[in-house]
Formats: C-alpha cells, sequence, structure tokens
C-alpha cells in the first residue's frame, strides 16, 4: 500500500521528522527561506497533505490548485492567520494548530523584552562594546523600575494570563483589556482600552491578528499612553501601525518598545524603525526554545497524519469542518 504523499514547507526538528518520514512520502523544503507562492502552488499540487507554517500564506487559489484529494492542512503554530479558515471549511479540509505548548515559553520571552526593555540592557551592551564605559555614572543609562509598576496586558487568552502570573512576582497592578474575556480573576482589573493606554508604565500585546485587531495601537492609541510607556509586542506585526510607532519613539511620545513581531516581517535593513536606539527587535523567536518548537513539529505531525488517516485532527483549528 503506497503511503500519502505531502509537502513540508520547511525542515522540522527531531524527532518529529523522522516520524513522519517514516509513515508519509514526503517532500520537505530544504531552504532557510519559504517558497515563494508559485513554488509553494506547483509543490502542494496533486499532495495529500500540507505541513506549513506562519511564513506561508495559504488561500483559496492555493488550495485550488492542490487539488480534491487534500485531505488536511496542519500549520505548525498556534495562529492561523495565514490560512484561509474558511475557505478550508468549505472545502471540507480539517486545519491543524499547535495551541497551548507556547504559552509559558511565549510568556517568558515577552517578560525579558519587558525587562530588557525597562533596563536598557541592550543599550548598555552596545555601550560596553563601543568603547563608552569609562567609570561608574550615577547618572548612566536609567532606566525604569518594573516592581510595583502598572502592567496593561491587551488580550488574556493563554499567554496573557501566563504574562500576569509572572507580573504578580514582580508586585505589578494589572489591568486587563480583553473583550472576548471576562474571566473572575482578584490578581487583575478588567478595564476598557482608553484606560488602560492612559494608565500603564507598560503595555503587552497578546491578540490574534484580525480585520478587528489590524493596527489597533496606531496615533490615536499612542497619544493616549505616558510619556514613560514601554510597549511589548510578541503577538503579530501588523497589531501595530509601523509608521506610528517610529513617530511615538522618535519624538518621545513613549518611553521604548520591545517587539518579537514586526510588519513587514522581515524589516528590510533600510527600514526607519532600525534606527532608532530605543526599540529591540528580535526576530520571532518568542517561542524558539528547544523544547517548545520540539513540541510543536510533533503536534504538527500528530495532526497531519490523523487527518491523512481520516480521524479528528487532536488540535483542530476549524472544527466546523466536523459538523
Amino acid at each position: 500500500m503506497s503511503k500519502p504523499i505531502v509537502f513540508v514547507t520547511r525542515m522540522l526538528p527531531q524527532p518529529a521528522l523522522s516520524r513522519l518520514l517514516e509513515a508519509v512520502d514526503a517532500e520537505v523544503w530544504p531552504a532557510e527561506l519559504p517558497p515563494d507562492p508559485d513554488t509553494l502552488r506547483l509543490k502542494t499540487a496533486g499532495r495529500d497533505g500540507l505541513l506549513c507554517l506562519l511564513t506561508d500564506r495559504i488561500d483559496d487559489s492555493l488550495m485550488e490548485a492542490a487539488g480534491l484529494q487534500l485531505r488536511v492542512i496542519s500549520n505548525c503554530a498556534v495562529g492561523v492567520d495565514n490560512v484561509d479558515l474558511a475557505a478550508a471549511t468549505r472545502r471540507g479540509i480539517p486545519v491543524g494548530n499547535t495551541p497551548g505548548i507556547l504559552t509559558e515559553t511565549t510568556a517568558d520571552f515577552a517578560f525579558a523584552l519587558l525587562m530588557a526593555a525597562a533596563r536598557r540592557v541592550v543599550e548598555a551592551d552596545a555601550y560596553v562594546r563601543d568603547g563608552k564605559w569609562h567609570t561608574w555614572g550615577l547618572t548612566t543609562l536609567l532606566g525604569q523600575d518594573v516592581y510595583g509598576a502598572t502592567l496593561g496586558i491587551i488580550g488574556f487568552g493563554r499567554i496573557g494570563q501566563a504574562v500576569a502570573r509572572r507580573a504578580a512576582g514582580f508586585g505589578m497592578r494589572v489591568l486587563v483589556y480583553s473583550p472576548s474575556t471576562t474571566q473572575e480573576d482578584n490578581t487583575i482589573t478588567q478595564t476598557d482600552l482608553h484606560t488602560l493606554l492612559a494608565e500603564s508604565d507598560f503595555i503587552s500585546l497578546h491578540i490574534p491578528l484580525n480585520k478587528h485587531t489590524h493596527h489597533l495601537i496606531g496615533p490615536d492609541e499612542f497619544s493616549r499612553m505616558k510619556p514613560g510607556t514601554i510597549l511589548i509586542n510578541t503577538a503579530r506585526g501588523p497589531v501595530v501601525d509601523p509608521e506610528a510607532l517610529y513617530t511615538a519613539l522618535k519624538t518621545g511620545q513613549i518611553a521604548r518598545a520591545a517587539l518579537d513581531v514586526t510588519a513587514p516581517e522581515p524589516l528590510p535593513a533600510d527600514h526607519p524603525l532600525l534606527t532608532l536606539d530605543n526599540l529591540i527587535i528580535a526576530p520571532h523567536i518568542a517561542s524558539a526554545s528547544q523544547a517548545t518548537r520540539g513540541k510543536m513539529a510533533e503536534m504538527a505531525v500528530d495532526n497531519l497524519l490523523a487527518g491523512l488517516a481520516g480521524e479528528r485532527l487532536p488540535y483542530c483549528a476549524n472544527p466546523a469542518v466536523y459538523h
């Protein structure tokens, strides 16, 4: 009996890759950069399954080009904004994702960015390496206290809640804006967006990207923040208007920002944001621990193999497909 034929858009960590290759006839894209749209469409055509990353745009036209035999799409990410879920559901194709496993690792990184921005760690490292450290100074590289400060969390899903737990250890006052969440928790205060923006010393974004959250943080929102505010984004780049962010940082409208995600992604080398000293940018690595990325790959393989076997996906982003 022949094995199902699948296309995998990037190399996977071991042992997930070996397990996949034993079960299916897989072509794995070997390059660091993702396949371009035309190549992705060509490689997906005639395949029974597709295992993709958040960098791959999986739209209705690609599913059409793939053919009716395409049985499952497994996205190795929590977010599925790169996949047209409505089109997949309409075509009867279940879409897998990898929820839950990234929560604590991403929250760790969000708090690492918060601490690094508050205490100007990246600037301090550059200061030393540039030969500027001549003596101890009372006013050298003054940062902001984290303990006892107010943290505003926008989006209170798994990761937002995990960040709030970390904030409790620093004695922070936590404000939450999350229209879809009405969770009872005496360690936080739920409030409206305008109040959160005005009262927070730190603002951390943990919302999915959709038509309602695109450029949620723009010129008006920056104008409502305090001059000393620090913005942290480990969600999706387009949640923040990059031009408005540049202006806010350049003019001192806010103090600093730290991003794990950008718009576009990656930023071109000549992007204005890269000229700013009060901005930290990481290359989308919030979930990049060995254990977490390995588990993500295992979950993605689990989803793919279940779909190929005609079984319900263990982690399905469009459960309506089974109705």
